[in-house]
């Protein structure tokens, strides 16, 4: 990582990257309005998806053909290791984000103002004392001091947040699997407190990350977890520099680089510190990081902490993610008039809110040609993508080493907590070295490295059994059923038809109580999603599917989502004439 952007000691080596043709000659004629025209549309045809992901893998299979006419390959068959339950690498279902009318977004935001207007007035009749003020306040003695709270925020959270509460911080007590019990409790106060009778009620759980139902209490990893505290306890209780990490976890490391095919890897006890505390051991004040607009705010985090200039290009746009490459190598870095000395790019696998997959062949492309560095969050993605799981790399059949930094988390796939960083060796060294979590946090727990490593070991197929293959194909299906039938029942939905996160969209804040209860009340577990997560006018219904899930289960789902629609007018989707006749299949 300590390689800088070409052509440093000059101020003008760097007008050879660019695409432009330059006449030094009288012999030529000058560039032209229309080559420019030519030229970025050349550029847009070398950076497009297709040509980047597939170009080297065609070269590979002629070389393959040509082998077996020759009579090599004579003989074999394709064996189920081959299955890609994706399909074809050169027809990925795409991202869809179907927008809605300017009419149906004007009435969200007058949703949200007549929300603004009654939270004025609540605040207006509690200031005088018409109702007893339950929230918290800044102390009147320290009305001149700087205040801990942000004003709009505490109002925010005071009037409109404490409304829907009841949908959210659901406190559950029993295994997050295909089904979950949450503790029931009562509020008699608008949410302010609860009670608790002591009873719980089983639903259907489609909001955990339990993507390939591996969060189990019983069976193979709970077993051999269980087993680990027998030899090594619960916890090293110390930090890795001071006394080392738990025997689990270093074979953890090795079966994670292995998975990957990668050179090394390190494993960390907590998945948003993977992000947020190891980003600054990358970059520096003298870096460029270039971030998706949608990147999780552990990785935000990470950017800010690191002290690197930072510029985000929009949603998966390679012509936008293009346009800062070009422009931060030809124009360097504002604040010291000078190259910048490393560029890295941060995008996810799957984005937690959108449903989309990141389009990895794009950006690999685009970071080879401008010899940027390239950091990939595969939090989602990992063990649930993939035909053996092993994230977005393997979906797109790009090359693991192309990527500089993979990171990922063991708390959605595997069942369990933490998180990884893996790459080559000399990267992860430094890591171990200089990241804050070896000095100021403990090693993962062993029994939680057991259940990882019993879990990838299934993945793999290394317990004997193609029970882990029967996972994610499983959960392929499942993810590509459920999306297709909420397409079909007229509802927009985000992403791809491959993403095992399924965002349905309700766009008023009103809707995310109604659709929270009333799921509730027809034993059905969800996640509802509005602002500050998500922009204003995009609240949500974000479905997590698991190969746990049966046909069945998904089918009440479905059925009790569409009564949910019809009743509240939420089918918003103008396409689903394209799915009327669509025989739909699991």
């Amino acid at each position: 990582m300590t390689a800088e952007v070409a052509s440093r000691s000059s101020a003008f080596r760097f007008l050879h990257k660019l695409p432009i043709r330059l006449t030094f000659t009288e012999k030529k004629s000058p560039l032209l309005i229309s080559d420019l025209a030519k030229e970025n549309d050349e550029l847009k045809k070398r950076t497009h998806i297709l040509e980047c992901a597939w170009n080297q893998e065609h070269d590979d299979e002629e070389e393959e053909e040509e082998v077996t006419e020759n009579g090599v390959g004579d003989g074999e068959e394709e064996t189920d290791s081959n299955h890609d339950i994706y399909g074809d690498i050169g027809n990925r279902a795409p991202n869809e984000f179907e927008k809605i009318g300017r009419f149906t977004t004007f009435k969200v935001y007058i949703a949200w103002l007549a929300l603004f207007v009654f939270a004025h007035i609540r605040e207006y009749v509690t200031r005088f004392g018409f109702v007893k003020d339950l929230s918290s306040k800044e102390n009147k003695k320290l009305k001149d001091f700087v205040p801990l709270f942000s004003d709009f925020e505490a109002f925010y959270q005071r009037n409109c947040y404490i409304k829907v509460r009841d949908v959210f911080e659901r406190p559950i007590c029993s295994v997050p699997g295909a089904t979950v019990d949450l503790v029931d409790r009562v509020s008699h106060d608008g949410n302010w407190t609860y009670e608790y009778p002591g009873t719980r009620t089983n639903v259907i759980n489609v909001g955990s990350y339990n993507y390939l139902g591996f969060a189990q209490s019983a069976g193979p990893c709970a077993d051999q977890s269980a087993a680990s505290i027998d030899k090594e306890g619960l916890s090293c209780c110390t930090t890795v520099h001071e006394r080392g990490r738990s025997v689990s976890q270093a074979k953890l490391e090795k079966l994670v680089a292995e998975f990957l095919g990668v050179d090394d890897a390190i494993c960390f006890s907590m998945g948003f510190a993977t992000n947020s505390m190891n980003a600054p051991c990358l970059v520096d004040k003298h870096s460029l990081i270039i971030s998706d607009k949608y990147n999780h705010a552990s990785l935000i985090l990470g950017c800010r902490l690191s002290g690197a200039s930072t510029k985000v290009f929009e949603h998966n746009d390679m012509e936008s993610l293009e346009k800062i490459l070009r422009d931060a190598i030809a124009y360097g870095n504002p604040k010291t008039h000078r190259p910048y000395k490393k560029i890295l790019i941060i995008v996810e696998g799957i984005y937690s809110m959108e449903g989309s997959i990141c389009n990895l062949p794009g950006i690999i492309a685009l970071k080879k040609k401008y010899k940027a560095y390239l950091y990939l969050d595969e939090a989602h993605s990992i063990g649930a993508m993939g035909k053996t799981g092993k994230g977005v790399v393997e979906y797109w059949g790009c090359d693991p080493k192309d990527v500089d930094i993979l990171m990922g988390t063991f708390t959605k796939s595997f069942g369990a907590a933490g998180g990884y960083i893996a790459g080559s060796k000399r990267t992860v060294d430094h890591l171990r070295v200089a990241s804050p979590t070896g000095y100021y946090s403990s090693p993962m727990s062993p029994p939680i490295a057991q259940q990882i490593y019993t879990s990838m070991s299934i993945i793999m197929g290394r317990d004997g059994t193609n029970d882990g293959a029967q996972r994610i194909e499983r959960l392929a299906r499942n993810s590509h059923y459920f999306r297709m039938k909420l397409k079909q029942m007229g509802f927009i939905v985000y992403g791809s038809n491959d993403s095992p996160v399924v965002p349905m969209l309700i766009y008023f804040p009103t809707m995310c109580g109604f659709y929270g209860r009333q799921m509730l009340e027809r034993s059905i577990g969800c996640v509802v999603v509005s602002f500050p997560a998500t922009h204003m006018t995009e609240g949500r219904v974000r479905f997590c599917i698991s190969a746990a899930h049966t046909k069945e289960q998904l089918d009440y789902v479905l059925a009790t989502v569409d009564e949910l629609g019809s009743m509240s007018r939420s089918k918003f989707s103008r396409r689903s004439h394209l799915y009327k006749n669509q025989k739909i299949e699991w």
